[in-house]
Order: structure tokens, then C-alpha cells, then sequence
């Protein structure tokens, strides 16, 4: 057994200590190498990002900070909303109080338009106050859609003003303020100034949507892209659509009905453009959604589609204007003066949608998906009393 000496001991210990404390020293911020994780005095290893953020007291402030922002959306959007209904019931019974003591219906259109224009404003300005929303100046998407929206109101308005001066009033009025001898009712009267309240206010939701939007989307999808030239090429056709018609009228009405321009492709192009460019406004608002599982989940978004029905039910189903007031019995005129040569036209022409071939169209499809219903045709008196006496 060798010997080992007191100094030889002595060094034998110490290199062991030393070897030791190196191994010790890794466990130190100093000197610890990458890839060694550090421990915490009791040797646990400390919790990461993750692990905080998942830890039980983190749960309830992640909940609470979402639904303030929730919240904060809501608000915003719920302001534009309001306002909008607010300002546009108000402005429609300022207009009628007016009207009612003026005894005259010649603003009732310009009202109207006055008042989409003034939602398009406010809407715009309200919209910035949300959660994190951009200022209207700085999204293209809410630029984009209040321009179109406003250029297309803003030719309604101009159109219904001036026909309203060529025609010298709007006979739709005579019975309720009296002009024709009967006694003047104020409660009929208001009706139509709310019905343009609810007209106004429907119509609008697409764009109401869009500006009270907090989603920050500065580029456009091509889907995006789609649906807003779409949308523009609504407003153009109805108002190419009413410029020809206009012309027409002024050059006397040559050839009894109005076959110019895009008037020899659809019976009512003017109609088609006004419905049309609200189904693509309806859908090009789906991307401003804040939902996060899409526009789909989104009940606001869906609300927006009352503006291309509601836009629908009053021009092909109100008797009052739209369809219902150009075709059926008012198709008299036609079938008086130029009888073969209408019917050809009619069975040529599409009632709604621009198109060529509309000749060779089964009947049961002009009769449901491209709306020609039988109750827009002509029924001559002698017919509608044979039809009676049947009955």
C-alpha cells in the first residue's frame, strides 16, 4: 500500500474541492453554459411564457382584458348604430313637420337623400371611436365604401329631384295632402316619412357595418376587389339606366316604350342596378367582420342582408312604385298603341337582369329566378271579367 505524505494529501484534497466547485460553478449565472437551464434556489426549473399565461390567476385577467375589448367594440358599433337610427328618424320627422305645414310633398325625395348622405358622415366620423379602430381618413376599406355609398345616394338624390321638378310634384301625394279635393290626413302623411325612415335606415346597414368596424385590413383581397367593382358597376348601370331613360323622355318618347341603351336588354335596368349593387355591398362588408370565426358567425353581418331584401320587396312587390307600378295594368298604354311590337319586346327582354337570349328562357324559369311573375302581366278588362265570372 503506497504512502501518501501529509503535503501529498493536502493536494489531493484540494484538486478534488476544485474539481468540485467547477462543476458547482456551472449552476451559477456567470459562468452557466447555453442550453443549461437554470434553477431556482430550491434546484425547480423557473416557469416559462407559456406556463404563466396558462397558469390558473392568469386565466380570469386574459378573460377579462377580451371582454373589455369586446365590450369596447360593441360600444363603438352600438354608437354608429344608434345615431344612425336616431339622426334618421329625427331628420325624417323634421321633414314631415315641415311638409305638413307647408302642405307640399316636393322635399320628401331630397329629405331622403339628404339623409343617406348623412349617415355615410356620421358613420364615418362615430366609426374611429372604437377599440383600436384606424381613423376613417386612414382605411381604405371605409374610403372605399362611403365614396361609393355616397355617389350612389348622391345621384338618387339628384335624379328624384329633378323628375320631382320636371313632373311638378309627385302625384303619389294628391289624396293625403288634399289636392284633389279631399280632406288632408296627417297621419297618412307621416306614414311616408317613416316608411323612408325604416327605407333609409335598412338600406344603409351594409355601410353602417363597415364604418363602425374596428378590423384593421389595409389590403384588399381579390375577393374584396370582386365585390367593390361589382358594387360599383351596380351604380353605374342605374345611372347610365336613368340618364337614357331621362334622354328618351325629352326627345318625346319615340317608339312608345324605351328601347335605348341598356333598356333593350332588361325591361327595368335602372331596378336591377339598385338591387344589384346592395347583394355586393352586403357581401363585400363580410371582410370588416370582427368576428373571429368570420363573418359567417357574425349576426351584425347578417343583419345587413335586410338591405338588398328589404330594396327587393319594395321594387318588386310594393304596388305603389318599383315594378308592380310600371307593369300589369299601367302596360295598357303599350298594348293600345303598339301591341305586337311590345309583346315581341316583352318576351325578348328581361324584366330585371341585363342579358341576351332572354327569347329562349323556359317560361317556369322567367317565372322564378329571373322574376318575371305572371301578376306583371296585362289583363286587358274584358279578360279580367271573364277571369271574375269564372270565379
Amino acid at each position: 500500500m503506497t504512502k501518501i505524505s501529509a503535503p501529498g494529501l493536502a493536494i489531493a484534497v484540494f484538486v478534488s474541492i476544485s474539481s468540485s466547485g467547477n462543476n458547482a460553478s456551472a449552476f451559477a449565472a456567470p459562468g452557466r453554459p447555453a442550453g443549461v437551464a437554470p434553477t431556482t434556489s430550491l434546484g425547480r426549473k423557473p416557469k416559462s411564457v407559456a406556463e404563466h399565461q396558462h397558469h390558473p390567476a392568469a386565466i380570469p385577467r386574459q378573460r377579462r382584458s377580451i371582454s373589455t375589448s369586446v365590450e369596447r367594440k360593441m360600444g363603438s358599433q352600438a354608437l354608429v348604430y344608434g345615431t344612425a337610427v336616431a339622426a334618421t328618424f329625427g331628420m325624417q320627422t323634421l321633414g314631415f313637420a315641415l311638409a305638413w305645414l307647408l302642405k307640399t310633398e316636393t322635399f320628401y325625395d331630397i329629405f331622403g337623400g339628404l339623409n343617406y348622405l348623412l349617415l355615410a358622415l356620421l358613420s364615418a366620423i362615430l366609426g374611429a371611436a372604437g377599440d383600436g379602430a384606424l381613423l376613417w381618413i386612414d382605411d381604405p376599406r371605409k374610403i372605399l365604401v362611403t365614396v361609393l355609398f355616397a355617389c350612389s345616394r348622391g345621384w338618387l338624390l339628384l335624379f328624384l329631384a329633378w323628375r320631382a321638378h320636371e313632373r311638378k310634384g309627385d302625384s303619389r301625394f294628391d289624396e293625403v295632402l288634399g289636392k284633389n279635393g279631399s280632406e288632408p290626413q296627417a297621419g297618412r302623411f307621416f306614414v311616408f316619412w317613416i316608411a323612408q325612415a325604416f327605407w333609409v335606415t335598412l338600406v344603409s346597414m351594409p355601410m353602417l357595418f363597415v364604418n363602425s368596424s374596428g378590423v384593421r385590413k389595409p389590403e384588399f383581397s381579390p375577393y374584396d376587389v370582386a365585390m367593390a367593382v361589382l358594387f360599383g358597376g351596380g351604380v353605374l348601370i342605374e345611372i347610365v339606366a336613368d340618364i337614357q331613360k331621362a334622354l328618351w323622355v325629352k326627345r318625346g318618347r319615340q317608339g312608345t316604350f324605351c328601347e335605348a341603351g341598356v333598356w333593350k336588354y332588361s325591361r327595368h335596368p335602372n331596378y336591377f342596378g339598385e338591387i344589384f349593387q346592395w347583394w355586393c355591398l352586403f357581401a363585400f362588408s363580410y371582410s370588416s367582420s370582427e368576428n373571429p370565426l368570420g363573418g359567417y358567425a357574425d349576426p351584425l353581418w347578417w343583419a345587413g342582408i335586410v338591405s338588398p331584401l328589404f330594396t327587393m320587396q319594395i321594387l318588386l312587390n310594393m304596388g305603389p312604385t318599383g315594378i308592380s307600378n310600371a307593369e300589369g295594368k299601367n302596360l295598357k298604354r303599350y298594348y293600345d298603341k303598339c301591341p305586337e311590337r311590345y309583346a315581341a319586346y316583352r318576351d325578348k327582354t328581361s324584366i330585371l337582369i341585363p342579358f341576351v337570349g332572354y327569347a329562349f328562357v323556359p317560361k317556369f324559369l322567367k317565372r322564378t329566378i329571373f322574376f318575371d311573375f305572371e301578376r306583371y302581366e296585362y289583363r286587358p278588362p274584358s279578360f279580367e271579367g271573364e277571369s271574375k265570372k269564372e270565379e
